[in-house]
């Protein structure tokens, strides 16, 4: 393992940029993950990474020393004065894995169940909603222009190793999406009459999901097959988007059982 204990050292100054700027990040291809959770299921999931940098005194934790022994690629140690202007997470466990940002071809049509995020700009909903997506059997995620980095340090954390799971398909045509859609597509909407029980969701659906505000854009409600709503007691006006994904995910996994059941 490679150790550095100058700031002045060229691949030093290279990561402090990365870190420093989600630009830089998406220009490079590259994402850093943060903390022993994202960088062990990184491991299992997809493999080694470009390279690890863990703080001196992260080498004592046993958890951090389990995954740097299993790491083949190039290592580097930093004083945990260095490390710390690399890493977003307070009080977190100096690990990090430098990665290849996925970018998986589009297929031509959507075939298969998938989530579309129209305008979802706060990264704790992104996360939560992919992380959702993956505990629930969905592999696909389509982003509009506008939605939340998938790959920014806040989502990655909140999706807690989702991503490694999905094929995310950022800066999307949306629109272009829905009209070839060979499944059929669900734009929640609290206004809508339809509730998401009364559908069919044990085959192949598109779940459509809009800005924490404002929701679905009209254009794409209009092109939805269906418009559907989660209905719900009480005077609150309506579901977080994060929650509202949850619900309908695990509202088809439901159904999706039932049909399997003998």
């Amino acid at each position: 393992m490679k150790s550095i204990t100058s700031r002045d050292n060229p691949f030093y100054k290279e990561l402090k940029h990365l870190a420093g700027s989600s630009h830089a990040l998406r220009k490079a291809g590259r994402s850093l993950l943060d903390g022993v959770h994202l960088c062990q299921a990184y491991l299992d999931l997809v493999g080694q990474p470009l390279h690890c940098i863990v703080s001196e005194g992260a080498l004592a934790n046993e958890e951090v020393a389990a995954i740097v022994d299993r790491v083949t690629a190039p290592a580097t140690s930093l004083p945990d004065a260095l490390f710390g202007a690399l890493s977003q997470v307070e009080h977190g466990i100096h690990l990090l894995f430098l990665v290849e940002t996925p970018r998986p071809q589009r297929p031509d049509a959507l075939v298969q169940s998938a989530v579309l995020l129209d305008g979802v700009q706060d990264p704790g909903n992104a996360g939560s909603i992919l992380r959702s997506a993956g505990a629930a059997g969905i592999k696909q995620v389509y982003c509009s222009p506008g939605t939340a980095s998938m790959w920014s340090p806040k989502v990655l954390r909140a999706a807690m190793g989702a991503h490694f799971v999905l094929e995310i398909y950022e800066n999307v045509d949306l629109a272009d999406v829905v009209r070839t859609a060979r499944v059929p597509v669900l734009a929640t909407s609290g206004y809508a009459s339809e509730r998401i029980y009364d559908v069919d969701l044990a085959r192949p659906v598109g779940w459509l999901l809009g800005h924490e505000g404002q929701g679905v854009s009209d254009a794409l409600l209009n092109l939805a097959t269906h418009r559907v709503v989660i209905p719900h007691a009480g005077a609150v006006e309506s579901l977080n988007v994060a929650a509202c994904a949850a619900v309908c995910f695990f509202e088809q996994l439901r159904q999706q059982h039932a049909v399997r059941q003998p």
